[in-house]
């Protein structure tokens, strides 16, 4: 017996979201310790939501077993979506711009695919 949809996807962003944690801990010490400018950070938090959206779509894509690409979308995107969520709620409102908000979501779901087709 198979586990469900939802379950998986749950379970996908779960540990992404775990790993963007430890590997944005790591981001803070580096700005902290070495004093690293914006640009290097900036960068350093998109490759830690690359990798973090890759991850999601590697553990959706193993946990449903087909339609890996699919999954690997669907974890991209549920990803960047409870992260502006989070985002909205905490700003209070929208800061970025449609085409960062657009660029975001194409590095998530793409990330996705990579990490689902990988799987």
């Amino acid at each position: 017996m198979g586990i469900s949809a939802p379950k998986v996807f749950l379970r996908s962003l779960l540990f992404s979201y775990l790993l963007s944690a430890i590997l944005l801990i790591a981001v803070s010490f580096g700005l902290y310790k070495l004093r690293l400018q914006e640009s290097q950070v900036r960068l350093a938090v998109n490759v830690v939501y690359v990798l973090s959206c890759a991850l999601a779509g590697f553990l959706a894509g193993k946990g449903m077993r087909k339609g890996r690409f699919f999954c690997g979308v669907i974890a991209g995107l549920l990803y960047f979506a409870v992260l502006l969520a989070v985002s909205v709620l905490l700003n209070k409102g929208l800061t970025a711009t449609p085409l960062e908000l657009a660029a975001a979501a194409g590095f998530c779901a793409g990330s996705g695919i990579i990490g689902g087709v990988l799987s």
